[in-house]
């Protein structure tokens, strides 16, 4: 009697263990190849991982080569990952498919070993000459329902300057069901010029279920009336700083924090919508006083060659007044933001209208602007003011009031 007990004590034991263990493996979703092993050589991405870079650039590289004068030992294996981001506004970034989807409402943590190769020798995308791609880049990390889907950005790094191996520990919470993971190296925000840069990957962990952390909210009542001219509300806080440089994809969302703070419930909403028109139609800039944060400045004579950057002569004159406004107005602070018409790709709009608004930028801060009042970002052709692809109407700059 003792042994058959015995017997099944041990059955409970090994069947129970198992059901744990296997619990247990079913709260981490896996990545194939996660330390990037395949052959070292350059342009070519490592197995089990999708090239997810732009269209005419070579794709990433398997280091270390000796191609580029990489030549830094791996963290762990035989080899690891090299991205670059380049001075013609490209960058490079992997995807794959994870083993299982992340769940919405969960959270996980996730590792990764990164730094950066004092030498990354290449040719450089606008000079054609031979450079050192060793500025310092960031690492950032997207959750998506395709292969170089960048729907959420999960988390971001700090800049990537070290020469050695460190490990760097993030914590997703994605907004839904995402099925693929996409790393991305890229400048250092905010950043007006792209540039030559380089970040190396290796050794990735699993994504881990963990415990999300409660959100708390309290609140705290008066019941003492303030004195008279007092003001108690306890409204939103604003803080200075310099305006990130963005790109719109019209093929991906890219919220702009990783980790969205959920509101506390009974608050007050306050309306902060601007007075007057939102947009403002081709204003005298030199007598331009009644305006309010929010709005937008279409000037129509800021107009480019086709296909290129170079401006028109005749865009000048407003130009020149625009500085003279940001100079009368010392606490404007302002976004610059390009448009096309819709006859090229989205890869090649949003290309060209970002170069656009960094030529305008350029020359604001060439003629005494400082750069941290100028934001740029380039549309592309999501936001046509004309159903018809051509209308000279779609292709403009616009200046939108972001602080006063």
């Amino acid at each position: 009697m003792r042994s058959g007990l015995f017997f099944f004590g041990a059955l409970v034991l090994v069947f129970g263990g198992t059901s744990n263990f296997a619990q247990a493996q079913e709260q981490k979703i896996q990545l194939k190849n996660p330390s990037f092993e395949d052959a070292p050589r350059h342009s070519q991405t490592p197995r089990d991982w999708i090239d997810c870079g732009f269209p005419g650039e070579s794709e990433p590289d398997v280091q270390p080569s000796g191609q580029f004068g990489v030549t830094m030992l791996p963290q762990h294996g035989d080899t690891y990952l090299g991205l670059v981001v380049r001075d013609n506004s490209t960058w490079e970034r992997v995807s794959q498919r994870l083993s299982s989807p992340m769940e919405n409402g969960k959270c996980y943590e996730f590792s990764i070993y990164l730094a950066k190769s004092p030498q990354y020798l290449s040719q450089s995308r606008l000079s054609e000459k031979e450079v050192n791609y060793n500025r310092s880049v960031k690492l950032r990390i997207y959750g998506g329902f395709s292969p170089c889907n960048r729907q959420q950005l999960l988390a971001e790094s700090a800049m990537i300057g070290s020469f050695t191996w460190k490990e760097f520990n993030f914590r997703f919470e994605p907004n839904d069901d995402f099925t693929y993971i996409t790393f991305e190296a890229f400048y250092q925000t905010p950043n007006l010029f792209p540039y030559n840069g380089n970040i190396l990957l290796d050794n990735a962990s699993a994504l881990t279920v963990v415990p999300c952390k409660p959100v708390v909210v309290t609140t705290k009542t008066n019941s003492t009336p303030p004195p008279p001219g007092k003001d108690t509300s306890n409204g939103p806080k604003t803080t200075g700083g310099i305006k990130k440089t963005t790109v719109d994809n019209p093929k991906s969302t890219d919220p702009p924090v990783s980790n969205p703070v959920r509101p506390p419930v009974n608050t007050t909403t306050v309306n902060t919508t601007p007075k007057g028109p939102k947009v403002i139609e081709n204003p005298n800039l030199d007598t331009l006083n009644n305006f309010t944060k929010g709005q937008t400045i279409r000037i129509r004579s800021i107009i480019f060659t086709v296909n290129d950057t170079t401006l028109n002569r005749s865009s000048y004159v407003d130009l020149d007044k625009l500085n003279n406004f940001l100079k009368q107005n010392e606490k404007v602070v302002i976004e610059i933001g390009g448009h096309t018409n819709g006859l090229c790709d989205d890869s090649y709009c949003n290309s060209l209208s970002l170069r656009r608004a960094r030529v305008v930028a350029n020359y604001l801060i060439k003629n005494g602007i400082v750069a941290n009042r100028l934001e740029v970002k380039g549309y592309g052709k999501t936001q046509p003011l004309s159903a018809v692809k051509n209308d000279p109407l779609n292709q403009r700059v616009e200046i939108k009031i972001l602080e006063l």
